[in-house]
């Protein structure tokens, strides 16, 4: 079998937020598969065969003079593919307890040993979104709880969730490669009660929780914010995380609507994760 080639966009971006995540999300779009972040901005991933010249017609945020975004791209056979994960993800530590790591790494001696092999999916803990959900799994008491996490990406949310006790996790994810990437993860951390599941909220449409997380973005929790709520137990609590701290008004607002009322909140560089009460 020969080989797979992907093309390696490399793109220098001013300024480094929102602009990298602006990008990201509109090459998603436009058909990326897989996305690295680093200092001067983004490494993003397309295999050879669904490439062409027009790709890039569609990512707005080029053709936008607020932003300065240079850019050049070069091919990368499966091989080198395989090496350029690696050399890029580096294991994280969450307060002293848990690991996220790759296979290749050395298992550490915490709490909660986490395998995640990301491929080409979002969720390695590295994003300020997806550490600040894993300190809030990391404060909250699972045990026997039944779990929902909304835009599970590689699962990583709900393997923790599964690690500290939930009796029964659903993860679901609109996206093809992640429903596949977080069935993997799961058997691969033999987690047993997580279900993973392909779809968007109206995936979960009548079932019951008591905890909810949903690190998505801005827009989508908007709208998806009244679904949670019907899907809460009484008492239940709702993660939400994917945007800005001067978004926080508007999301307060939409919890209060459906009887959420905000408890406390988390920060890093400007995103948070909040935690709401039912």
């Amino acid at each position: 079998m020969s080989n797979i080639i992907y093309l390696e966009y490399t793109f220098k971006v001013d300024p480094p937020q929102p602009t990298s995540d602006i990008l990201i999300a509109q090459l998603g779009e436009a058909g990326f598969e897989s996305f690295v972040e680093n200092e001067e901005g983004v490494l993003a991933y397309i295999q050879k065969k669904d490439w062409s010249n027009e790709l890039l017609e569609a990512v707005a945020i080029l053709k936008n003079e607020n932003f300065k975004i240079d850019f050049h791209l070069k091919e990368i056979e499966q091989e080198n593919w395989n090496a350029t994960w690696e050399s890029n993800f580096n294991p994280i530590q969450v307060d002293d307890v848990c690991v996220v790591r790759a296979p290749f790494h050395e298992k550490p001696h915490v709490t909660y040993d986490i395998v995640i092999e990301p491929k080409m999916s979002f969720g390695t803990g590295h994003h300020e979104t997806t550490y600040m959900m894993l300190q809030h799994i990391l404060d909250h008491d699972f045990k026997d709880k039944s779990v929902l996490d909304m835009g599970s990406g590689t699962g990583v949310l709900a393997i923790l969730a599964a690690m500290k006790g939930a009796k029964s996790v659903d993860a679901v994810d609109i996206d093809h490669w992640c429903y596949v990437n977080a069935k993997e993860n799961v058997t691969r951390n033999n987690c047993e009660h997580i279900h993973v599941f392909e779809g968007d909220v109206n995936t979960v449409e009548g079932k019951k929780y008591d905890v909810i997380i949903a690190n998505i973005n801005r827009n989508i929790l908007l709208s998806d914010i009244p679904k949670y709520a019907k899907c809460l137990n009484a008492k239940g609590i709702l993660f939400l995380s994917g945007f800005y701290e001067e978004d926080i008004p508007m999301i307060n607002s939409k919890c209060d609507e459906v009887a959420l009322k905000f408890q406390k909140n988390l920060k890093n560089n400007n995103w948070v994760a909040v935690k709401y009460v039912f």
